[in-house]
Order: C-alpha cells, then sequence, then structure tokens
C-alpha cells in the first residue's frame, strides 16, 4: 500500500511493481548478452566471464520477481527471486577484483601486491563475508521458531550481520588502498594515462557495490527488528486492514515498507555498474586497452610493451592468499624470477638518464 502498511498475503510486504521487473529483466539480459560478446570479441573470457554470469544471475531474478508481482503469495518464488538477486553482486565484486589483478601486471613494478593475490586474497575474504552474513540471516529468521533460545539466536544473527558488515567494509577499503597506492606511484611516474579509466572505472564501480551492501545491512537489521522474539508477525501473515495489530508495523523502517529503495538502492545502481562496464571494457581503447595476456607489460619509458615471463610466485596456494604482499617471501635468498622487469634494460637506461640529469 501506498501508506507503507503491509499487503494482505504478500510475502514481499507489499505489493510489487508490475512494470518494473520486467524492464529490468530486459535490460540485465541485454547487457549479460553485450557482455558474454564482448568476453569472446576481446578474447579475455577469463578475466570478464563473471560479468555475463552476473548478469545471467540478476535476469533470472526479475524474472522471478515479475512472477512474483502477479502472485505474491507465494513464497518459492520470493524465496529464489530474493537469492538470485542477492548472490549476484558479489560475481561483480570478484570480476573487480580480476580487472585490478590484471591492471597491476601490465605495470608490476608499481604494484603494492604480487598481481595474482589480489582475487584470490580477496575473493577469499568475500566469501568468508558472504558467509558470515548468511548464517546472521538464518540465526535471525529462526530465532522466533526455536523455542527457549529464540533471544540467544537472535543476538547471535546480530552479531554474525555486524561482523559480516565490517569485514565488507575492510575489503572493500583494502581494494581501494591498493588501487589507490598503484594510481599513486603511475600518476608520479607519468603513466597515469595508461591505466587512468580503467581504475576510475573501478573506484566508481566498487563505491556502487558498497552503496548496496549498505543498503542490505540496514535492510537485514530492519527485517530483524520485524523478527525479534518479541515482535510483531512477518509479512505475508499479517492482521487484517485497519486492525490495531497491523498499526505496529509502522514503527518498522521505511526501508522495508516502501519498495522504492530496492529499485533506487539495488537495482539501479547494479544495472549501471554491469553498463559501466559494458561502455568501458578493460580490453577496448576507450576503457583502458589492458593486453590479453598478462605477461605483457608496459616497460619503465611508459611507451614500449614488452613480453615477459609473467610475475613468478613459487610458494604454494595457502601462503599467496595469507601472505598476499609476501613479506615472508622477503626473507627468501632465492627469488629468481620474480622482478623479471629489472633485467629488460630499461631499469638500467633510466638510472643512466637520471645520472646524466635527463628527464626520464
Amino acid at each position: 500500500m501506498a501508506d507503507g502498511t503491509p499487503v494482505q498475503g504478500s510475502v514481499w510486504f507489499y505489493a510489487p511493481s508490475k512494470v518494473g521487473p520486467i524492464l529490468f529483466t530486459v535490460l540485465f539480459g541485454l547487457s549479460g548478452a553485450f557482455h558474454l560478446w564482448q568476453c569472446f570479441h576481446y578474447k579475455w573470457f577469463r578475466v570478464t566471464a563473471y560479468l555475463p554470469f552476473c548478469c545471467i544471475l540478476f535476469t533470472a531474478g526479475f524474472a522471478l520477481r515479475t512472477v512474483g508481482a502477479n502472485d505474491y503469495g507465494n513464497s518459492n518464488i520470493y524465496i529464489a527471486s530474493t537469492i538470485l538477486i542477492y548472490t549476484a553482486p558479489p560475481i561483480l565484486e570478484l570480476a573487480n577484483y580480476h580487472i585490478l589483478g590484471r591492471a597491476l601486471y601490465y605495470v608490476p613494478y608499481f604494484s603494492p601486491i604480487h598481481p595474482g593475490r589480489v582475487l584470490t586474497t580477496l575473493g577469499t575474504l568475500s566469501v568468508v563475508v558472504e558467509s558470515l552474513n548468511g548464517s546472521g540471516i538464518a540465526y535471525l529468521s529462526t530465532s522466533r521458531t526455536n523455542g527457549n533460545n529464540n533471544e540467544r539466536r537472535y543476538a547471535l544473527g546480530l552479531n554474525l550481520l555486524r561482523t559480516s558488515l565490517a569485514l565488507q567494509l575492510a575489503v572493500i577499503l583494502f581494494f581501494y588502498a591498493l588501487a589507490v597506492v598503484f594510481h599513486t606511484r603511475c600518476a608520479r611516474a607519468g603513466l597515469n594515462r595508461r591505466i587512468r579509466t580503467v581504475l576510475v572505472s573501478l573506484y566508481v564501480s566498487m563505491l556502487l557495490i558498497l552503496a548496496r551492501t549498505v543498503y542490505r545491512t540496514v535492510e537485514h537489521f530492519a527485517v530483524a527488528d520485524a523478527a525479534t522474539p518479541a515482535g510483531v508477525t512477518t509479512p505475508g501473515h499479517g492482521p487484517s486492514p485497519g486492525s490495531s495489530e497491523e498499526e505496529s508495523w509502522r514503527g518498522l523502517s521505511p526501508i522495508v515498507r516502501y519498495e522504492w529503495f530496492f529499485w533506487v538502492f539495488e537495482a539501479v545502481p547494479m544495472l549501471a555498474n554491469v553498463l559501466l562496464w559494458n561502455a568501458l571494457h578493460p580490453r577496448h581503447r576507450c576503457g583502458g586497452n589492458l593486453p590479453r595476456d598478462h605477461r605483457h607489460y608496459l616497460a619503465q619509458d611508459g611507451e614500449t610493451e614488452l613480453d615477459g615471463p609473467g610475475w613468478a610466485d613459487r610458494r604454494n596456494v595457502v601462503m599467496t592468499t595469507i601472505d598476499p604482499f609476501g613479506l615472508l617471501a622477503m626473507c627468501e635468498k632465492e627469488r629468481k624470477g620474480e622482478i623479471f622487469w629489472e633485467e629488460n634494460g630499461y631499469h638500467h637506461l633510466l638510472a643512466t638518464k637520471r645520472e646524466n640529469g635527463q628527464d626520464v
């Protein structure tokens, strides 16, 4: 209802829009088809396959929401749609991690971290975040039906959600720190034009994801308030219109009671995100024109592109994940092959130019 009271029999709390889901199903479907074409056209499927997959999840989720808008008492449709739409953004984050890693491979001597560790480290942390988030929601949703353990499960669920939010923010800040340090180093060396567009696109993409994360977290806490052991009944099983119990819903956060929050803070930012990468694909010249092969890199003169052996890392997966900066590896005597760019001749050329007072 327009005044924010629950719609009788609706598992969505409100009567979902019938036009919005159709529009976003079509737009995400078109974006996903374009991303799939770009993957093959630019021969970068290994890096950007996350993007069409993300669009597929969104397309399926909004298609089910379209069905749910015409059958808003069907809890199975509601659950399936919510899961699909909720699962897609973390996939988009993985795409951003991989793209940043490729940018670091392209200018390896300014990378603050082994480029291959961006995806594994941040991806692992993201899995932990989603696990904590899912567990927190599960505890909150069952706190109303678990006998004497209601209050304990409710408190545990809230703590898990708070932890997941804090860790999510830490992951995003870590991502920004890596990108900004790298960006600053490139700018000081006059290489900013080479990677500016792809990095700015990453900044915008992660900012949209952050806004969506905050929205979802606030929503979860608002739903948790409705699911407290002493709380009111859940949407879809509420009282008849006009009863005193219905009025208790007015104390809930508007983020639960009004659908427009979902469209403004979830649907629109995520659509803008996938369209951003359609328009500024990292392999396209206007998007950064990163090379297809991660062993292809920019020499220190900022103009010459060379093929190298790739940034080696002889440590096992566990060590590279828990020690992404290679702090422990610095103690090793043999690290031959890791700093390959110092052997391409440009390192000595630049040193000679500096000694002679020439511009570099």
